[in-house]
């Protein structure tokens, strides 16, 4: 199961979904189990448990997002696929979309300036 840092706020629940955890990381390489769980811990903080993660890569290859590359059972590499990455596309500009319309109704678009980013790109600025 995924399990958020002590630190995160409560009350909203678990808010990364494991199978984008997945893609973001192969986004970057090819990597096996473990290495999943360490780059997700990482850059998500986020540490997910051998049943989630092999319940989520399963998946994702029966879907035809991800695709072992050789390797033993054990160390099996995978990789994301094309249709792997047009999925994580999408779900990474829903998110834009979501965090942006959120920004804006918490009126953190002015947050964005006062730390240096350029809301315009990113589209807090209406």
């Amino acid at each position: 199961m995924a399990t958020k840092p002590s630190s995160a706020p409560r009350g909203l629940g678990r808010n990364n979904e494991p199978s984008v955890l997945i893609l973001t990381s192969l986004a970057s390489g090819t990597k096996h189990g473990y290495a999943l769980t360490k780059d997700i811990e990482a850059f998500a903080g986020v540490t997910l448990g051998p049943g989630t993660l092999y319940g989520a890569i399963s998946r994702l290859e029966e879907r035809g997002l991800i695709e072992p590359t050789g390797g033993d059972e054990r160390r099996r590499p995978y990789r994301i696929t094309a249709s792997g990455l047009a999925a994580l596309t999408e779900a990474v500009r829903a998110m834009r979309s979501l965090a942006d319309e959120g920004a804006l109704r918490l009126g953190l678009g002015a947050l964005a300036r006062v730390v240096g980013a350029d809301p315009a790109p990113i589209g807090w600025a209406r």
